[in-house]
């Protein structure tokens, strides 16, 4: 199964670019106090929720099994669900999590009738943002639900949690230190598949490793452990595979000793 992963990055442009495009986002910021670009207008978003449907459609016809729409980490889509980017006063902003997901949940509903009720959709979403680490949008599980409810009953199939360790409990002051990880309370309270992903399979988080650190390989038996209690779905894997695309086959193999450690060289091998 192959599916692109659809996306705008809205503020989050790379500003070393020397001649980076204008960039359009929610409130013309790319975090709390840092104006970059400018706010969208109803023009703008009404054509950038057109894109995306035209993309999904195009992946459909080109012959791809599913479409997933990057949700998370700071980019278009997380800034409007993120009142620190997202100051509009209009239907596209609001002061509660549902009136600034609206976007995302116009998006999922022109993804879906662009490419019928079969075709799977999966949206990628995230508590941390790289503009703030330790942001949370969802505090308690009820704004979880507020949060993520809509962008199912707008079409979305799949939720890619996204966390920088898959291990850490969502909400620890409600089941502990060993609790539930965003995978998991999303699927309990949700009752959809999710699919869960940070730090798989190596020692370290991505920021520190590609900021030079090398992670090691990692057991993943904690994470088999939870996949097999149906706490997820699916586990999503990136710097392991990118550094040793066989990662799995080794993994289903039992062939630990071979696996590679990670360093930020690796990304190289994208180029």
């Amino acid at each position: 199964m192959i599916a692109p992963q659809l996306w705008h990055v809205g503020a989050a442009i790379n500003h070393l670019n020397p001649n980076p495009p204008e960039a359009e986002s929610p409130s013309g910021l790319f975090k709390p106090g840092k104006p970059y670009g400018h706010a969208m207008t109803d023009a703008d978003v009404a054509d950038c929720i057109s894109a995306f449907a035209k993309a999904a459609a195009d992946a459909k016809r080109l012959g791809f099994d599913a479409i997933e729409l990057h949700g998370a980490h700071g980019y278009l889509i997380d800034q409007f669900f993120w009142e620190g980017t997202n100051q509009r006063t209009d239907r596209w902003g609001g002061g509660t999590i549902a009136e600034r997901g609206r976007f995302a949940a116009e998006i999922l509903k022109a993804v879906r009738a662009a490419v019928g009720p079969e075709f799977p959709v999966i949206i990628r979403v995230s508590q941390w943002k790289q503009q703030a680490y330790d942001f949370k949008i969802a505090k308690t599980p009820d704004q979880l639900v507020e949060w993520l409810g809509p962008l199912v009953e707008a079409g979305a199939d799949v939720l890619h949690c996204s966390q920088r360790r898959f291990w850490e409990p969502e909400f620890p002051d409600l089941d502990g230190e060993q609790g539930l990880n965003f995978a998991g309370w999303t699927r309990k309270l949700l009752g959809v598949p999710t699919i869960t992903v940070g730090s798989v399979g190596l020692t370290g988080e991505f920021i520190a490793g590609f900021g030079g650190e090398k992670s090691q390989p990692a057991s993943i038996d904690a994470l088999l452990e939870r996949l097999d209690k149906g706490e997820f779905d699916m586990v999503g894997v990136g710097r392991a595979l990118i550094v040793d695309p066989d990662w799995a086959e080794k993994v289903r193999e039992s062939r630990m000793d071979e696996l590679q450690p990670f360093e930020r060289t690796a990304l190289g091998s994208l180029v």
